[in-house]
């Protein structure tokens, strides 16, 4: 089995900031590609920040306000967010193609529980 786990979510004040991590767990032969959406009460899930190979990409709305980065070793990865407003507001997940085996041609597609991030005065 494998896990993702979300930690750092929040309540903080707009032009604040907060940090956000993502530990896969279980059995994990590879990582293809890992990143991090959210969704917003009403609205559809989106993609914020990931990699897939050695391609690191952001939403156009986070681009030069958060940061994602990963460390291979640890199987995490982490979204530092900064200059936060109200439409950040929403909850976060993290999202990994992972192969459990070499056997495995193919990735199988997991979600974390996802962490509220609250952007409020």
């Amino acid at each position: 089995q494998v896990q993702l786990v979300e930690s750092g979510g929040g309540l903080v004040q707009p032009g604040g900031s907060l940090n956000l991590s993502c530990v896969a767990s279980g059995t994990i032969f590879s990582i293809d590609a890992m990143g991090w959406y959210r969704q917003a009460p009403g609205k559809q899930r989106e993609f914020v920040a990931g990699f897939r190979g050695d391609i690191t990409n952001y939403a156009d709305s986070v681009k030069g306000r958060f940061t994602f980065s990963r460390d291979n070793g640890k199987n995490t990865v982490y979204l530092q967010m900064s200059s936060l407003n109200t439409e950040d507001t929403a909850v976060y997940y993290c999202n990994a193609d992972i192969r459990r085996s070499w056997k495995f041609i193919t990735s199988s597609n997991y979600w974390g529980q996802g962490t509220q991030v609250t952007v409020s005065l």
